[in-house]
């Protein structure tokens, strides 16, 4: 009987460790994003990311054992955020091309997204040279879905609306648009308003279907 006892406050007990644990590793993953922004991708140490958690140097090395492993976790979160980020606009987005369209676009600016801190974790990640093949290991496939879709929405509307163009190409310059203005918003000393930054991204979408998309977004009605 004593045993069984035993058993069910270590089964109640497991979960709330589990917890901690991931709450640890998630504290020093947002502690990571906030040094990668101030200090930069080769500046920042295990013990700076500690630091900023509130965390002991031991405790860092403990979840993470090297500065590595805890960027590829880091990217990974990162990615994984997106990725969730833009499959739920879809997901509830209409079944319209350019509704899909929009949605996904839209995703990209959303205030848990498009975030200061995680911009300029994304810009470090894309500019160093050595976190490139870390890069491709732990976003690439996403990558690749998302631009797969994204080529494959400008497509039904290329269709559906009777535009020309290539929709691969379409998906691609819409990507590097997107990208481009996140790289304005960190590095300008002045930089633009979320709001001016969504319009320049509509007009670029505007450009290639005028029939669904204005200044402002999607025109509604079309």
């Amino acid at each position: 009987m004593e045993g069984s006892v035993e058993a069910v406050l270590e089964a109640e007990q497991a979960p709330r460790r589990k917890l901690s644990r991931e709450a640890r590793r998630g504290q020093l993953i947002e502690a990571t994003i906030a040094v990668i922004a101030e200090k930069g991708y080769a500046r920042m140490t295990l013990g700076e990311v500690a630091k900023r958690a509130g965390l002991s140097h031991g405790l860092a090395n403990f979840h993470f054992e090297s500065k590595e492993k805890l960027l590829a976790a880091t990217l990974d979160h990162l990615s994984e955020e997106y990725r969730a980020n833009w499959q739920g606009a879809l997901a509830r987005a209409g079944g319209h091309p350019a509704d899909r369209l929009a949605a996904l676009l839209e995703a990209d600016f959303d205030p848990v997204i498009c975030e200061s801190d995680k911009l300029a974790a994304w810009v470090s990640f894309w500019g160093e040279a050595q976190s490139r093949p870390m890069y491709q290991d732990h976003c690439g496939s996403n990558d690749e879905e998302y631009q797969g879709i994204m080529t494959r929405t400008c497509a039904d509307l290329i269709q559906l609306g009777g535009y020309g163009g290539q929709a691969e190409r379409i998906a691609r310059v819409l990507r590097v648009t997107v990208e481009g203005v996140w790289l304005d918003l960190m590095t300008m000393r002045e930089p633009y308003a979320l709001e001016e930054a969504k319009a320049t991204v509509w007009a670029c979408v505007a450009a290639f279907f005028p029939r669904h998309f204005g200044p402002e977004g999607r025109l509604r009605g079309a």
